[in-house]
């Protein structure tokens, strides 16, 4: 299939994500809550409505600029996906699909309705695709991976899938930064980022870095609209877990009343809680993120003032060019 018909699908997918009827859409987000329970509606809304601003005409050909994505002979690329937020293992289909490979997929338990939905939509729009897709359970036959799993499971895969070309991601998480000036419209666009999806994502907030002796007055006050995940059983029953440790071992902490704040060194915090790290210059806070800069998917902070960062807001809005862990996965492809 040359490339300007699969450049003409996805933008059709995008458009298509964006006018599903509301039964077909309520039934849809049945399915998926019923796998994946922190999959509520809202979420799984939010996660296909993102893809439908992202497939546009504009976004896809910009992409794809400067690929050479026609394969000489297509390979069987072995796909492990994630499940902790709707539909976060797209990205590595459609890549694979329009450079012109075959993507041997093996579904998250997590979240196989909202994939094969979309993966049917897309066969609908165009057929041809549906031969450059194998739905698997062992990833056998194959020339080239892309797994995607916890610290542990990264581990096996670099070895399970050593002989072959790979791209193996494993655990990381996001950051926000405060230097003092931010305004509670701010602080309610940070809280976006730390907030949607429960925090589950990798590009979810789990920790601040905050200049000596900060008031966190303000910023708890203005999460106020987020306390509605507190209504979730699963981080409701995270945040009065924590709080009890912390209770228990006697362990200094803030309480929202919907979100703890503990100081730690540590950067990803559990479920329903956010870290904090002080800083007292500009320069110890740039070693501080170098530290962990391999476990940092994006940085954050107030109109993306600090180089490199994002503005608040923004961490959940990636351009289909913002590739995970910073690994060109359409340069990968076309290498093989």
């Amino acid at each position: 299939m040359e490339l300007e018909r699969r450049k003409s699908a996805l933008i059709s997918l995008g458009k298509a994500l964006q006018s599903i009827e509301t039964h077909q859409l309520d039934e849809l987000c049945l399915l998926a809550a019923n796998q994946n329970n922190w999959f509520t509606a809202t979420n799984v809304k939010h996660a296909l409505a993102a893809w439908a601003s992202l497939l546009t005409a504009e976004s896809v050909n910009t992409w794809l600029d400067g690929y050479s994505l026609t394969p000489d002979s297509p390979k069987n690329v072995g796909l492990i996906l994630a499940g902790n937020i709707p539909l976060v293992g797209l990205h590595d289909v459609l890549s694979v699909l329009v450079s012109g490979h075959i993507a041997c997929i093996k579904y998250s338990s997590q979240d196989t309705a909202l994939m094969k939905f979309v993966l049917k939509t897309l066969f609908d729009i165009e057929p041809a695709f549906s031969k450059q897709v194998k739905e698997v359970e062992q990833l056998k036959g194959i020339d080239a991976a892309i797994a995607t799993g916890s610290d542990n499971s990264a581990r096996y895969f670099k070895q399970y899938f050593a002989k072959f070309p790979h791209i193996i991601r494993q655990n990381r998480t996001s950051v926000g930064i405060l230097n003092g000036d931010e305004t509670i419209e701010d602080f309610k666009d940070l809280g976006n980022d730390i907030f949607q999806y429960y925090g589950l994502g990798c590009r979810n907030v789990s920790k601040l870095y905050v200049p000596k002796d900060y008031n966190f007055v303000p910023f708890i006050e203005a999460q106020a609209e987020f306390e509605q995940a507190i209504e979730h059983h699963k981080f409701r029953n995270n945040y009065d877990y924590n709080k009890s440790i912390y209770l228990v071992n006697k362990e200094p902490h803030l309480d929202s009343g919907f979100f703890l704040m503990r100081e730690s060194t540590a950067l990803v915090s559990p479920i329903s809680v956010l870290f904090y790290e002080q800083y007292e210059s500009e320069a110890q806070l740039a070693l501080k993120l170098s530290a962990h800069k391999e476990k940092i998917q994006c940085v954050v902070s107030k109109n993306a003032w600090l180089e490199g960062s994002l503005a608040f807001g923004t961490a959940q809005q990636p351009a289909l060019w913002d590739y995970a862990d910073g690994v060109d996965t359409l340069e990968f492809l076309t290498s093989l």
